[in-house]
């Protein structure tokens, strides 16, 4: 939700967290995984798909998307649910708060005293729909805002008109606030990460152009999220991890209106190349599947083609390579 001015009562105080609550994980020391996939058995027979999702950290579009089959209303008593807590980390510096609208996720890696084990925190973020792009590219926080007034812009005002209808000059804080208790301002003019009066919408696009977390999520770093925060704000919609030696990919769908990049496509193949080089093992008739059908699940890339397969993968490979040169052109 895009912000107008907003009142506010006073700046945040950091405080020191040394459990691990749910979306914490210590950074690993080598390669770029965290987490792990789970599942849980729907004791609740009025419990939705949305509220299991909400419960472990997860977005509406992830737990949808692990569970394909499974109704988002009703799963059902005794339905056995996965629970995708395994992500890669975003290619690029680890440091302060990086969101990626491909994943609609956000990653903030705090920093720690001596002594303490490095970690990063993730959680399911909603972005701005088709029309209000959330911005991309590398700003900071300048401010943190509790109980904020929303003072709709004109966006707002001139839909309520078209509609008929008369939009507020102030909403309050309270429950039909649709910043929600906590507001973090950034750099970026008009932009901020807030909570929401609507948690059905995190993991979808449904903001205009604003960062929306949980309630409870954006309480959770509120007050350890200084002034000056860096905030990187990218789009990776394909993502290369390594477990040990097993290569995995991420392929997230586009958003409305774009298409893979001839740098991206390029970079992953590249990637991946060098590591088949060292002797890695993985066939890109998969990565072609996953560029044609995208779900952004987890995938391995670790089946090891037979060796009458070798010039099928190569076409394939040339195949990918030929696809990127068009995009370029």
């Amino acid at each position: 939700m895009m912000a107008g001015w907003l009142a506010f009562p006073g700046a945040a105080l950091a405080e020191k967290d040394d459990e691990w609550p749910r979306g914490h994980y210590p950074l690993p020391q080598e390669g770029n995984v965290i987490g792990d996939t789970d599942s849980v058995t729907v004791e609740n027979h009025e419990a939705t798909l949305l509220d299991i999702a909400r419960r472990h950290n997860l977005g509406y579009r992830e737990i949808v998307r692990a569970n394909p089959d499974t109704s988002i209303w009703i799963p059902g008593e005794g339905t056995e649910v996965t629970i995708p807590r395994r992500f890669i980390l975003p290619d690029v510096e680890r440091t302060g708060i990086v969101i990626n609208i491909a994943e609609l996720r956000l990653y903030y890696y705090p920093e720690v005293g001596n002594g303490e084990t490095p970690r990063v925190e993730t959680y399911p973020i909603g972005i701005g729909r088709e029309g209000f792009d959330t911005p991309l590219g590398m700003t900071k926080t300048t401010m943190n805002i509790e109980n904020p007034a929303w003072y709709p812009p004109e966006s707002v005002r001139r839909e309520a008109r078209e509609r008929g209808e008369k939009a507020p000059s102030v909403v309050p804080p309270g429950p039909d606030n649709p910043l929600g208790d906590h507001a973090i301002i950034l750099g970026f003019d008009g932009y901020l990460i807030h909570g929401t009066n609507q948690p059905d919408g995190i993991g979808m696009r449904a903001s205009r152009g604003c960062i929306r977390m949980l309630p409870e999520d954006i309480a959770s770093i509120f007050d350890r999220v200084p002034a000056g925060t860096p905030v990187n704000i990218i789009n990776q919609p394909i993502k290369i991890g390594w477990d040990d030696d097993q290569p995995l990919v991420q392929v997230f769908p586009l958003l409305e209106g774009e298409e893979h990049s001839m740098s991206a496509l390029v970079d992953t193949i590249t990637r991946l190349n060098q590591r088949k080089a060292e002797g890695t093992p993985f066939n890109y008739e998969q990565l072609r599947g996953l560029l044609d059908t995208p779900s952004g699940r987890m995938v391995s890339l670790n089946s090891k083609p037979e060796p009458e397969a070798d010039s099928k993968e190569v076409d394939i490979f040339k195949g990918i390579y030929e696809e990127v040169a068009l995009l370029g052109t």
